[in-house]
Formats: C-alpha cells, sequence, structure tokens
C-alpha cells in the first residue's frame, strides 16, 4: 500500500477507483464477453502505462481499481479503455469489420474516485460488489 512508482523524475502513487456501465445500463457482460473484456482491460491499460489493481464486471456495470501515472489525465486513460474496448465489442461481437458510427457500447459518463488511503476499504468493496447486488435484487423481489 506505501509502494510509490517512478518516471524519470517522478515519485508517484496514483490509485482511482472507476466505474461505468453500458448504454442504457443493458445487462449484458455474461459469459465469454465477462472473460474477453477482463483481459482486454487490462491491455489497454498497459498501453496507457497504466495498471488494473483490482476489477470486478457485474451484469450491469465495471468496477476497477486503476493506477494511472501523473503523466496521463484519468479522462484520457478511462476515455482510451471504453473506446478501444467498445471497437473490440463491435468487432468481436457484432460481427463489424470496420469501426462502427452512431453505435455506442457504453454510456457517456463514469465515476471516479481518488483511493488515497483507504486502498484496503476500496477492494473490499469492488469483491463484494456482485454479492451485495443480488442481496438488493432478493429484497426488492419480496416488496
Amino acid at each position: 500500500m506505501d509502494e510509490s512508482e517512478s518516471l524519470s523524475h517522478t515519485k508517484w502513487e496514483c490509485k482511482y477507483h472507476v466505474v461505468f456501465i453500458p448504454k442504457c445500463r443493458r445487462k449484458t457482460l455474461y459469459g465469454k464477453l465477462r472473460v474477453d473484456l477482463g483481459e482486454v482491460f487490462h491491455q489497454l491499460a498497459k498501453q496507457k502505462e497504466s495498471r488494473i489493481e483490482e476489477g470486478h464486471l457485474m451484469a450491469d456495470h465495471v468496477q476497477m481499481m486503476i493506477a494511472i501515472p501523473p503523466k496521463y489525465g484519468v479522462s484520457n486513460v478511462i476515455g482510451y479503455i471504453k473506446g478501444k474496448s467498445a471497437i473490440y465489442v463491435a468487432r468481436v461481437y457484432g460481427k463489424r469489420k470496420r469501426n462502427f458510427v452512431d453505435q455506442h457500447f457504453w454510456a457517456r459518463g463514469y465515476f471516479v474516485s481518488t483511493v488515497g488511503r483507504d486502498e484496503a476499504v476500496i477492494r473490499a468493496y469492488i469483491k463484494k460488489q456482485e454479492q451485495e447486488d443480488q442481496r438488493q435484487d432478493q429484497l426488492k423481489v419480496l416488496d
């Protein structure tokens, strides 16, 4: 937790809790797509010298804790990950050979919060989120 990373003239520890959803919060992140997107997210983050430290793909949203060097803006890295992963989904699962226009997989916005010294709490929250969502769904059925 107290490990900082280095660039040529900078010591840094910049971690963010990020949540984003598919367009219209469709429950589309299932099966093979779920497994494939996890690997795609890790590869895309690596291309921006970032690292996904914790992550979970739910049926209707993505949660991750990501370390991003200070030379990149959070919006640039998250925009890159969302954009390139949408192209991947369109090509592999949408049977499209070229980039597509006016069809988006991810909703426009996202939630981001700095992690700071609450890293253990956020890691636990991300890991337990699926169980909590299932519990909430069961409570709705009982009402």
